[in-house]
């Protein structure tokens, strides 16, 4: 007959203890990351559906309009819907020469420009350029915020990869035009338009949209101010505006 000694019984009592130690943490861990990817899918899922509701239908406000309200409560929210056909054709080749030149051929990243900008970046050593598609900011400008970091690029990232296969390049471009941030509570290109020169959308000329293009990378900085720089933009996306396509 085997016995087993004290020194015996309590080695196996705590590796017995170890072993359900173990198993509880891994249960812990898969139960987290199940939570997590429900949440993620669950979220995901949410965003689709908003896209082809906005497919026929237009936000009332964009995440990056919200946080701008609830950042400073004194702010007054300009905005007006208009559609693509009320819009000057000189900004919408504006902003395509200005933001995204090869928008109407890309599925919603520009390897080309992303690569430009990740050479400036390392050259200057800082984050100089963003590289982001007019798809890439509007998905931003919807659902997101402007903080940088990681996790955000990727949510940027599979939302425009959704916004693409859902809504028609058409269709983005005139969500961007009426969502874009242009001055400080300033959104769309018909609060742009009267805000910088008292006209409509429809009358934006072709040097005033290449104006207002050149201010878009960071509007509430040039609201008000005039620089050698911004004229010297302006000339620059005058000059790409003819050669741009313009989704129809």
């Amino acid at each position: 007959m085997n016995h087993i000694s004290p020194q015996d019984q309590i080695t196996t009592s705590e590796a017995s203890e170890v072993s359900d130690n173990t198993t509880v943490k891994k249960r812990w861990i898969i139960q987290v990351v199940v939570t997590a990817l429900l949440l993620f899918s669950g979220w995901h899922l949410w965003i689709y559906l908003q896209l082809l509701e906005i497919r026929s239908t237009n936000p009332q406000r964009t995440a990056f309009m919200q946080q701008a309200s609830d950042n400073n409560s004194s702010i007054t929210i300009k905005q007006q819907w208009v559609n693509f056909s009320g819009i000057s054709r000189h900004l919408k080749s504006a902003v395509i020469a200005s933001e995204d030149a090869a928008f109407v051929s890309h599925n919603g990243f520009d390897w080309d420009g992303i690569q430009l900008a990740l050479e400036k970046n390392i050259k200057k050593g800082r984050i100089a350029a963003g590289g982001s598609t007019i798809s890439q900011q509007l998905a931003k400008n919807l659902f997101l915020s402007g903080e940088r970091s990681l996790f955000r690029k990727t949510e940027e990232a599979v939302i425009t990869l959704m916004m693409e296969a859902t809504l028609s390049k058409k269709r983005i471009l005139e969500l961007y035009l009426n969502y874009a941030e242009w001055g400080k509570g300033v959104y769309g290109a018909e609060a742009a338009a009267r805000h910088y020169y008292g006209v409509s959308a429809s009358k934006i000329t072709s040097w005033q949209a290449a104006r207002l293009a050149s201010i878009l990378p960071n509007p509430r900085y040039y609201d008000g101010k005039r620089t050698d720089w911004m004229y010297e933009k302006t000339d620059i996306i005058l000059e790409r505006m003819p050669k741009v396509r313009i989704p129809h």
